[in-house]
């Protein structure tokens, strides 16, 4: 490396190289190549059941007689995205060869898990796969089956959404949306069991629960109910049971329900007739937008120790999972900031047939979105 070759000639160390540089250059490359048909990537077992579920979607069998390969989809053409792909795939060997996910029962355990890494990387890199082919400039939108569909890919196009954004599960079965955010909250429900509040603590339902004016005991009745995420100040413990105050708006005429904020139909409290009257109020106002009389109250009641936390980041990162997966499969994610929190209730409730949410956890849905809104300190778009 310091001194000259007394053995070979300048020339022959060059055209040497140069061979050797070559012949190892389009060694890497064919082993690349090799490594990326989609008969290498069936000799794994658990690829197996995947190419299956491919074979009955569009991109295998078509009108057009096109048909995408593994790599169309997975594998950058060229360049560092290329070789980046092939650095991180190795870590799918790994999950085979260590037993992860090598029967269809572990490999449908960790499907979220995998679908989610897939998703965010095609987001990041715009796509890549699907460009290969497919492009918004190529498209004839004025002929396209469903107008409905040619409508979003235009407006996705202005927006400059990547197509990932809506075609999740097009050449692969979609995995259980659902498990993740069941997840959170049975560790939601384990952490409360352990929950010991006291005195001047802040605490959080996970969900809608019931509420009474004075301890709860036997034959004593609800006299109203807490929605989820409504922050609770405890003022005394007793046994399972807790005293916290409560506060919230009250518009006039509709002095049963508690709202998180005056003129935002984001609901803390709704009460029973019997309960009104235990309300303290405070401060009146009149919405110059709307002329409605809304007055700030506290109220004062019992719950029981059950189904709350301490950590409103967990309830809102619980919902916000589900807003992701009840919300984000079929379109784009609107940020929550895309709207103020009384438009939230419109757009929510037209799309409320086709969440796969029951009502309690559309509520919470409801109120998570409403609580990072445009007009409630939401972070702004970008």
């Amino acid at each position: 490396m310091r001194r000259p070759s007394t053995r070979w000639g300048l020339g022959t160390l060059v055209l040497g190289g140069a061979f050797v540089g070559a012949l190892g250059w389009n060694g890497f490359h064919y082993a690349v190549e090799q490594t990326t048909t989609t008969k290498f990537c069936l000799s794994c077992h658990s690829m197996q059941g995947n190419y299956e579920e491919y074979k009955t979607t569009v991109h295998y069998v078509n009108p057009m007689g096109v048909r995408a390969e593994c790599a169309d989809c997975h594998v950058p053409k060229s360049g560092w995205r290329l070789y980046r792909a092939k650095v991180l795939a190795a870590k799918d060997l790994w999950g085979e060869i260590t037993g992860k996910v090598d029967t269809p029962e572990k490999f449908e355990a960790h499907r979220l898990e995998m679908a989610e890494t897939v998703w965010a990387d095609m987001k990041a890199n715009d796509s890549v796969g699907c460009r290969s082919c497919h492009s918004f400039e190529a498209m004839d939108f004025a002929h396209q089956t469903k107008p409905d569909a040619a409508k979003q890919m235009q407006q996705a196009m202005k927006d400059g959404g990547t197509c990932i954004d809506c075609h999740k599960g097009i050449a692969h079965k979609l995995p259980d949306m659902s498990s993740g955010y069941k997840k959170l909250f049975e560790d939601l429900q384990a952490e409360a069991g352990q929950l010991r509040p006291k005195a001047g603590d802040t605490v959080y339902p996970l969900q809608t629960v019931e509420l009474y004016l004075d301890e709860p005991k036997d034959g004593v009745k609800a006299a109203g109910k807490v929605i989820a995420a409504t922050p609770m100040v405890v003022e005394a413990v007793s046994g399972k049971a807790l005293q916290v105050k409560l506060e919230g708006w009250q518009q006039e005429g509709a002095e049963r329900m508690l709202y998180a904020a005056q003129g935002r139909r984001i609901f803390n409290v709704a009460l029973a007739p019997t309960a009104v009257a235990a309300v303290v109020p405070g401060a009146r106002m009149t919405d110059p937008d709307t002329d409605q009389v809304w007055t700030d109250g506290t109220l004062t009641v019992w719950v029981k120790n059950a189904d709350l936390t301490d950590s409103l980041d967990k309830v809102w990162s619980y919902a916000g999972s589900m807003f992701s997966a009840a919300c984000g499969t079929c379109h784009v994610l609107p940020h929550t900031s895309h709207f103020l929190a009384n438009q939230w209730i419109g757009t929510l409730n037209a799309m409320k047939p086709k969440a796969p949410l029951n009502e309690e956890q559309f509520r919470l849905v409801q109120k998570y979105v409403q609580m990072h809104a445009k007009d409630m300190g939401g972070e702004v778009e970008e």
